[in-house]
């Protein structure tokens, strides 16, 4: 086993007790995040199903837990929870996680959140929604958390890069 795995594990441990005496928002998103990174350390399908499935409960049992937390925090176990299904959906390529990932991700999206019009961009590309792929792609553009690199590289976008649409939303973000 790998050093960083045993303090992965070691740490998920910390966690899960610290959840025995009193669990917050902010507990449930560190918990989720380590078993977000035993999903990509492990190479059986299994155990990356199993974790994000653990994943999945931690985040959604936060978002309705409390009532009351900062906006910020919501939206943070909300993209992490968009993240979850959307690496369910790389490992199962089923659809039906980006249609998930869509429902939690639409209704926030008057928040002109720049991860959330990528989640609803990647969620719409791998539906094969151009339109709105194209509509979430410029609208995250726009934002201050727009990474080009990640336009460039990410397999979900691959059909539209020889799009003029596609070039020009580049081309416009690099001056």
């Amino acid at each position: 086993m790998r050093e960083n795995t045993k303090q992965i594990i070691q740490r998920i441990g910390e966690t899960d007790q610290a959840y025995l005496n009193e669990n917050t928002p902010q507990l449930a998103l560190e918990r989720a995040d380590l078993r977000l990174q035993l999903v990509m350390i492990s190479d059986l399908r299994q155990e990356q199903v199993h974790f994000l499935q653990e994943a999945v409960v931690l985040l959604e049992q936060a978002r309705i837990e409390f009532a009351e937390m900062p906006f910020d925090l919501y939206i943070n176990l909300s993209l992490h929870l968009a993240k979850t299904y959307m690496m369910f959906y790389e490992i199962t390529q089923e659809q039906r996680y980006a249609i998930i990932t869509q429902q939690i991700m639409k209704p926030m999206s008057k928040a002109e959140h720049g991860d959330i019009y990528f989640f609803l961009a990647y969620a719409s590309a791998v539906k094969k929604e151009p339109a709105m792929t194209r509509h979430w792609l410029i609208k995250y553009s726009k934002t201050q958390s727009c990474d080009l690199e990640i336009l460039n590289e990410h397999s979900a976008f691959d059909s539209f890069r020889e799009e003029l649409w596609f070039s020009q939303l580049i081309q416009a973000k690099l001056h």
